[in-house]
């Protein structure tokens, strides 16, 4: 069964998430008079990520919802008890300083360009579509995806195959006629092959160490994966 569409991850794929994370929480420790409290930057990035990391698990279980969640991370760590104004109102300083380094990945745009022609094009993210689609919008490539799908509003988040499911039902095509391309090894391929998708795995630092997957290690190398119709069977790695 021949790839159709391609449904992409965004953060860390597209859109270099973790250089605009870093500097985005540089400038809030600053402008909030924290920067004592850390080490360094990462130290604070760090306990940032493992608190979104804890609190992201309870909103996919349904214990929370998307703001809920986003309240919840901002109180552990500012370590206080923030009213929901309070705690929205640290998270949007935040924000400024975050979307003040968004930028795409050097080589995203000329793969979107390059798919187009053969290829549909979709997004599903671990994320919300307030968020999402303003952030492909200011980046300027939102008119490159049919649709874009987030787990704040399916309910179901990846690595789930419900969440797999829903994007290909939106594209009206088999889960085996759709690739997904993201940079997590278990929630985007691990997730997307286990839903009966074919998934790829944008290692882009290098890491390896998953023979199991389909593994590329920029976009570049994408378009003749997919054009080389073998269900990736003779090229579980490239790079």
């Amino acid at each position: 069964m021949p790839i159709r569409a391609v449904l992409w991850d965004i953060d860390d794929t597209l859109f270099d998430y973790s250089t605009a994370d870093r500097a985005g929480m540089r400038g809030h420790l600053a402008a909030e008079g924290l920067t004592e409290g850390y080490a360094s930057v990462d130290q604070a990035l760090r306990r940032w990520r493992a608190i979104t990391d804890l609190h992201w698990e309870r909103f996919a279980a349904g214990e929370t919802d998307f703001q809920g969640q986003r309240r919840d991370r901002v109180r552990a760590f500012a370590g206080a008890e923030l009213s929901d104004t309070e705690a929205d109102g640290w998270f949007e300083r935040y924000i400024v300083h975050f979307e003040a380094a968004w930028t795409l990945f050097p080589d995203s745009v000329a793969v979107l360009d390059r798919l187009a022609p053969d290829y549909r094009q979709a997004v599903l993210s671990n994320s919300s579509i307030r968020n999402q689609d303003r952030k492909l919008r200011i980046l300027g490539v939102r008119d490159h995806f049919e649709t874009v799908l987030c787990a704040a509003e399916l309910g179901v988040s990846k690595p789930d195959a419900a969440a797999f499911h829903a994007a290909c039902d939106a594209l009206a095509l088999d889960p085996g006629e759709v690739a997904y391309v993201g940079n997590e090894p278990d929630i985007d391929a691990g997730g997307a092959v286990a839903a009966g998708l074919a998934g790829v795995w944008l290692d882009r630092g290098g890491l390896g160490g998953r023979p199991e997957l389909v593994r590329i290690t920029d976009l570049g190398q994408l378009p003749g994966l997919l054009r080389g119709d073998t269900r990736f069977g003779a090229m579980s790695a490239i790079g």
